[in-house]
């Protein structure tokens, strides 16, 4: 009996020395794969749709975790969490989420897990500034990693698009708020398109005038502005600006707008900019030649900001129907009210595209 008492205790000896053991080796290959934290931290990113079992394969593949499938039981299982981390850590279940992340090694899988579960977005600042176009935009969104340059262009010159925004013309040209945003890598061009829209709607608000106005007159005032964004330098000088293009525009005189000019050459025919318009430049035959057609052009040039935008929809009244350079690199002008003032300083400038 007591032979037996001594065999069964060193069986039941060996079972729990097998199970401490096969404790220490799962507790092991779910411990941090490096034992300091030295700063070091991996981008992962998370597509939307992968699996738990393909980002544990991520994981392990940038040496984060030890063990595919105990990360993958963790995640299954919030029990084993619990049992390896601490009663807290098996508390909540595990949600993967897609984003950009930085893992660092010193982290332990239920720690990765509870940062993957966060859906944190590694954000690129993109600032646009006033008075860029369409194609200059899409330039500056591929540089940024945020999406393909051509797809952004097709989606602001479709019609349907600009019909879909209730914007009268046939594309977004004008619509795409300047400012700063914070976007992700690999967005869809549309979703990066309709937020400049929908910021351009909410910004209007801030001026009573424009948001009051139906579709229509939206559009007339934002292809005023959009080139009364690209003509003036000084903020002070927007509004004196707005007020000889209405003045010209009641009595049906042409704008006389280099700005359009410059439209035509760079976004139409495709040219580099110039560092002066031509005489011949203004002869060109093209509707939004403002020196060949009286009126405002088919669309918007630019996409103006709260300057132009308030300066074209509460323009001030004045006698004024013509301005001049006078100062080109503080970019001031002369205001007159006839021909034979303008005359006598008469030259053609144009802005570089900052402005």
């Amino acid at each position: 009996m007591k032979k037996i008492l001594i065999i069964l205790l060193i069986f039941l000896l060996l079972i729990a020395g097998g199970a401490l053991a096969a404790f220490c080796l799962v507790k092991n290959m779910a411990s941090p794969v490096s034992a300091e934290d030295d700063g070091t931290k991996v981008r992962i990113e998370i597509p939307s749709g992968m699996s738990v079992n393909g980002a544990a394969s991520l994981l392990a593949e940038n040496q984060l975790i030890r063990n595919e499938k105990i990360f993958y039981y963790a995640a299954r299982y919030p029990q084993l969490k619990g049992f390896l981390y601490g009663k807290e850590a098996g508390q909540s279940a595990f949600v993967l989420r897609s984003g950009i992340y930085y893992v660092s090694p010193a982290m332990n899988i239920a720690e990765i897990q509870e940062l993957l579960s966060s859906g944190q977005q590694e954000y690129i600042k993109v600032s646009l500034p006033e008075g860029l176009t369409i194609s200059k935009i899409a330039a500056e969104l591929e540089e940024n990693r945020i999406c393909n340059a051509a797809d952004f262009i097709k989606v602001c010159k479709s019609p349907d698009f600009a019909a879909k925004n209730n914007i009268s013309g046939e594309s977004a040209e004008g619509f795409l708020f300047p400012d700063t945003y914070f976007l992700t890598a690999g967005m869809e061009a549309q979703t990066v398109a309709q937020l400049m829209v929908d910021n351009f709607f909410a910004k209007i608000k801030e001026i009573p005038a424009l948001a009051q106005m139906n579709s229509a007159d939206l559009f007339q005032t934002v292809t005023l502005a959009s080139i009364v964004e690209r003509e003036y330098r000084v903020e002070d000088e927007a509004p004196l600006i707005a007020s000889v293009f209405k003045n010209r525009l009641r009595r049906n005189i042409g704008l006389y707008s280099c700005a359009t000019v410059e439209y035509i050459l760079t976004e139409i025919e495709g040219r580099p900019h110039p560092d002066r318009i031509l005489i011949e430049d203004t002869k060109i035959d093209n509707p939004y030649n403002t020196y060949k057609w009286a009126g405002l052009p088919p669309g918007p040039i630019s996409n103006p900001g709260l300057v132009a935008l308030r300066a074209s929809a509460d323009t001030p009244k004045t006698n004024y129907y013509f301005f001049q350079v006078v100062d080109p690199a503080a970019g001031r002008h002369v205001f007159t009210t006839n021909f034979e003032e303008h005359i006598e300083s008469h030259s053609l400038y144009t802005k570089k595209s900052g402005k």
